[in-house]
């Protein structure tokens, strides 16, 4: 600090006798704020030296929650592996329920009379969908109409007729008497 701050600072307290003890030398206002006495100094470095010591000790427990860290990072691979398994299965899955639907359309249109007796003899593998196309299939029902044209047609599906081989009408009526018993011997 200079003179002329110090005349300013003292007013008429000022003297030349201060300016010639002051002489060249420079000094240091105390009041702005930026001297710290010794004893704030002193607790200051003592908190600033125990949150050291806190974030030490912290580093120290981090360090050993770390090597707990690979087995947690396995642990979660090991589960996206799994979820990504779980998806391949669930598309793989949704894929076969889209071409099974679209085998018993194709099936249906092309008025298949036991859907399932026509699957049977169809090579599944050689037949792909793609889109809402179904590719293979087409040459494969060609060749079974040529060879096992009852499969195919107008009609009832095989073995749904009303009274199929063996039975006799009177095995009905029988049926009902036995009801009509049976009814009877409970009181209704």
């Amino acid at each position: 600090m200079s003179k002329e701050v110090l005349k300013k600072l003292l007013g008429n307290l000022y003297t030349d006798q201060i300016g010639e003890a002051i002489g060249t030398n420079e000094l240091a206002v105390v009041n702005d704020g930026s001297y710290i006495p010794r004893a704030k100094y002193t607790e200051e470095v003592k908190d600033l030296k125990s949150q050291l010591k806190a974030r030490d000790e912290q580093l120290e427990q981090l360090k050993s929650k770390a090597a707990g860290s690979e087995a947690l990072q396995k642990e979660v691979e090991r589960l996206q592996a799994e979820n990504k398994e779980t998806t391949t299965q669930y598309e793989t899955k949704v894929q076969q329920l889209q071409l099974d639907h679209a085998l018993e359309r194709a099936l249906s249109s092309n008025k298949a009379k036991n859907p399932k007796a026509v699957r049977a003899l169809l090579n599944l593998e050689n037949i792909k969908l793609d889109g809402e196309k179904l590719l293979g299939l087409d040459d494969q029902i060609k060749t079974l109409k040529e060879s096992d044209a009852y499969l195919f047609g107008e009609g009832g599906t095989v073995g749904t007729s009303s009274n199929p081989a063996g039975s006799t009408s009177n095995e009905g009526a029988a049926a009902a008497s036995m009801n009509s018993f049976i009814r009877g011997a409970i009181g209704r």
